[in-house]
């Protein structure tokens, strides 16, 4: 590269600004669905860029794969050390929410594995298990590179996919996908609900098993444990909408799923995201941590 300056320099910062505008969705795509956290997705992103920006590329036949990979190894560091932070963490612990509609602000390679039901899923798995089914059954990268990011061997990392892939798939069996018209009818129906305080019309719309999750950080305030049934959820569900008295309850696209956006005083108070199967929510996970809230 000789002295960094030249034609050969400049020829490689041209590629790989067109290469990153490319693959950046990719780069942050990785990162979040490892980490459940869009600001730590965006630091990852922006570390890559600078380490791919330093590196010599011209002997990299597969630009994306590079970035991904680079992007998985940096990742990897951060969710062996949040494991530790978890542990501390005031209250039930719940992805920061992304944005992925038509209007959001930072595109994302949009499937199943960043809805807040799938990041839950995989929250489960080990950090090497997590990176294994992630870079190959979402990203399709090759054994031999995710070996190199777990320091494990091809053989060992297909492993680590496999058993990955099986747990997720047990997980997914218990909880159906519903389907985009089914989501909106529900949801439809539940926001005309809560903002009436209609205590029956909630609890139809529950499972008689229905857990409410909201996450606070310590930084709002939140149920620090699980709710559990739905006459109960439903109870606290109406207290809480006296006590906050939302400005308004808007639709938005999260985790390529529709979810709520409550609003309380001009500002995003809330996103709430739902489980729902057979036509009853069985999952509501409310997000009210202020840090989390910051990109919605």
């Amino acid at each position: 590269m000789g002295d960094g300056h030249g034609p050969e320099r400049s020829e490689q910062e041209d590629s790989l600004g067109a290469g990153w505008k490319q693959h950046r969705p990719a780069v942050f795509g990785v990162a979040y669905r490892l980490l459940g956290s869009v600001a730590d997705a965006d630091d990852v992103a922006q570390d890559v860029w600078l380490r791919a920006a330093g590196a010599d590329l011209r002997r990299v036949d597969d630009l994306r794969a590079w970035l991904v990979t680079v992007a998985a190894r940096r990742s990897y560091d951060i969710l062996k050390s949040a494991r530790v932070r978890r542990e501390t963490y005031v209250g039930p612990w719940l992805p920061e929410p992304l944005l992925t509609g038509p209007d959001a602000s930072q595109a994302v390679l949009v499937d199943e594995s960043v809805s807040s039901a799938m990041l839950l899923i995989m929250e489960e798995l080990s950090p090497p298990e997590r990176v294994a089914f992630v870079l190959h059954d979402v990203f399709g990268l090759e054994f031999g590179r995710i070996a190199e990011v777990l320091d494990v061997s091809a053989p060992g990392a297909r492993q680590l996919a496999s058993r990955a892939r099986r747990r997720v798939a047990k997980a997914k069996q218990s909880m159906p996908q519903a389907s985009k018209a089914e989501r909106e009818r529900v949801l439809t129906v539940f926001r005309a609900a809560y903002e009436a305080g209609d205590l029956a019309g909630l609890v139809k719309l529950l499972h008689p098993d229905a857990v409410y999750v909201t996450d606070g950080g310590g930084k709002a305030l939140a149920a620090r444990k699980l709710i559990h049934g739905g006459e109960r959820v439903a109870e606290v569900m109406v207290r809480v909408g006296h006590q906050w008295h939302p400005d308004r309850i808007e639709f938005a696209e999260v985790g390529g799923e529709l979810a709520l956006v409550f609003y309380r005083e001009g500002r995003v108070y809330s996103v709430d995201t739902v489980q729902i199967t057979d036509g009853v929510i069985t999952a509501y996970r409310r997000v009210i941590n202020p840090d989390k809230l910051v990109g919605v």
